[in-house]
């Protein structure tokens, strides 16, 4: 697992600086979108970080899955979770080992978010859109946030890998057959802790499972 192993050091690194990478606050899409998650909803949260979404969902009422492959981010939104006084069921894995499947005698999820998981090739990124299908309940809600292709020119975040951004032809194909209730891709400045900082191009999706 030696690809494993190099993106968790490399992770690892960026989150034991001082401070947060991204902040503690919600991503701001996440936030807008409140209306999507009720109490009691089981929620899957993709490669979370420090923990800023999942806590903010569970002090909602979510019932919360966190993963993340970086043990360093990890502790982190541990504590976060404990300051915050919310309980999140954190593990450790990359998009790629995680399995997506609902664990025996546990329901699939209600709602599926990931932020900004952008370092993914488009045959892992194809694999993790297969997988929240496999997470979810028929009807189950995906929020995806990603950048567009104009990062590229803003370099405020992301992977600089143009393959691993999002557009809007290419998630309406990857989620044909889904209900889409929102795409919409959007320029605006973003104020995430120090990894996400200035204008970007931001991609918003939201759909339903079949």
């Amino acid at each position: 697992m030696a690809g494993f192993e190099d993106a968790a050091a490399r992770w690892n690194g960026r989150y034991g600086a001082p401070g947060w990478l991204f902040g503690t606050e919600p991503n701001d899409t996440l936030a807008a979108r409140a209306e999507l998650f009720a109490p009691g909803d089981r929620v899957l949260c993709v490669a979370d970080g420090e923990g800023r979404n999942s806590t903010w969902l569970a002090a909602r009422g979510c019932r919360v899955v966190a993963f993340d492959l970086s043990e360093v981010a990890l502790r982190k939104a541990a504590g976060l979770a404990a300051e915050r006084g919310v309980e999140v069921e954190f593990h450790r894995s990359s998009t790629d080992d995680w399995d997506w499947s609902p664990r025996p005698g546990e329901p699939a999820f209600d709602a599926v978010v990931a932020v900004f998981v952008q370092f993914a090739t488009p045959a892992q990124r194809a694999a993790m859109f297969e997988g929240f299908a496999r997470a979810l309940r028929p009807g189950g809600v995906l929020l995806l946030v990603g950048y567009g292709p104009r990062q590229m020119a803003y370099r405020t975040g992301g992977p600089g890998i143009p393959e691993h951004l999002y557009d809007e032809p290419m998630l309406r194909e990857a989620f044909a057959g889904w209900r889409i209730e929102r795409l919409e891709r959007s320029q605006r400045e973003l104020r995430e802790g120090s990894g996400h900082v200035g204008m970007s191009d931001v991609v918003e999706l939201v759909a339903r499972r079949p």
